[in-house]
């Protein structure tokens, strides 16, 4: 892997975090937060799709650049890195990739152009309540008109933004489908959920929902494969935004202990503050070593799930001292919500636990170490 970015890339990265953080400000998002709304910025998510950041992997065809998984990474990094309010991962990883991989042209020309210019926000549920990782217990049973769904999925991000949601489901033989939902599609009820960080996700019963053939995302019996696939992708799209996370509570916790002082002296000078800090680079640079690499290697479709799982590993221990190191040395400013190092902390842990923390990455790491 060369770690050297091309001056496209770097540009791109640029061109993000200048929109991102002019729209994301303290005071932008403290409004936001304190809303009847859910945390969605839609002046920035339309200032994104005017640059053609929405439609950074999207192919040509339908608006887009062409560019890979590995640019959109970059641009999650900033999104983690200013905590923006846009589901940029929700549509971007969790619905279009698997559209532009998968999908049939109809359902591409249906929506990928909305999402190029910011009319259509895409997500999948892929969380249940105890279920398994790639066994889902929503039901779809065939009928005459395509299928019929019942099941429930929780912690479904942006999922009362959505206007498209994947759904991963179980036929009666075992075997998973990956079906497309609308909002308004009969028997699709909506719940917004209380998270910790402030993220909009939502709870979405389906009750005897009707959908027919076309919705199904690729051929059948690929669904499980479609799923670890997708499962994948946004496991590694959560490591990016972890990077932005840390990178810049790294930087509030070094300006602040520059100027804070204790005994006539900054705090940056104290031995022990001065080495949790370098602690907490060293996890940051593990981060981005791990999330690049896995980025690259799927952007380049080489197998990844070994490396995907290092990387969440990394940025679920090392996000979290990193952040915690982040709260101990701001004192009373870390967990003052007027202050925006809180939101980097909630960040983390959601992160963290999304998609499986430190002990189930490790058990996946051990499962293919015995596999081989």
């Amino acid at each position: 892997m060369n770690f050297d970015l091309t001056d496209e890339q770097q540009a791109l990265a640029e061109l993000a975090a200048q929109i991102l953080k002019e729209g994301s400000s303290t005071d932008q998002l403290r409004e936001l937060e304190r809303g009847p709304a859910p945390r969605f910025n839609k002046e920035l998510w339309g200032e994104l799709a005017n640059a053609g950041l929405l439609g950074i992997a999207i192919p040509e065809k339908y608006g887009g650049a062409a560019q890979s998984f590995f640019e959109i990474a970059m641009i999650l990094e900033q999104v983690g890195r200013y905590t923006a309010a846009v589901p940029l991962l929700e549509t971007l990883v969790l619905g279009a990739m698997p559209l532009i991989e998968f999908g049939t042209e109809a359902q591409k020309q249906s929506l990928l152009p909305g999402v190029v210019e910011g009319r259509i926000v895409l997500t999948a549920g892929l969380v249940e309540a105890g279920g398994e990782a790639l066994a889902p217990s929503t039901q779809a049973r065939k009928t005459a008109e395509g299928y019929e769904l019942s099941g429930t999925k929780v912690c479904v991000p942006a999922g009362q933004l959505a206007d498209h949601i994947w759904i991963p489901a179980q036929l009666e033989d075992g075997s998973v489908e990956i079906l497309g939902i609308g909002p308004d599609t009969p028997g699709v009820q909506i719940s917004p959920l209380k998270t910790t960080s402030g993220q909009p996700e939502a709870r979405i019963v389906l009750d005897r929902v009707i959908v027919t053939q076309d919705a199904r995302l690729g051929e059948a019996g690929d669904g499980e494969d479609i799923l670890r696939w997708i499962r994948e992708r946004a496991t590694a799209a959560l490591c990016a935004a972890a990077l932005g996370v840390c990178e810049e509570s790294l930087r509030l916790t070094a300006e602040y202990t520059k100027s804070r002082k204790q005994f006539g002296s900054a705090l940056a000078t104290f031995q022990a503050v001065g080495q949790r800090q370098a602690d907490a680079y060293i996890d940051t640079e593990a981060i981005r070593l791990t999330s690049w690499e896995a980025a690259w290697r799927l952007a380049e479709n080489r197998p990844a799930a070994d490396t995907v799982a290092v990387a969440k590993y990394w940025a679920a221990l090392g996000g979290q001292r990193v952040v915690h190191t982040a709260v101990h040395q701001h004192g009373g400013m870390g967990v003052d919500r007027d202050y925006p190092l809180h939101r980097y902390f909630l960040w983390a842990k959601q992160i963290e636990l999304t998609l499986g923390g430190t002990s189930f990455q490790l058990r996946t790491i051990g499962q293919q170490l015995a596999a081989q």
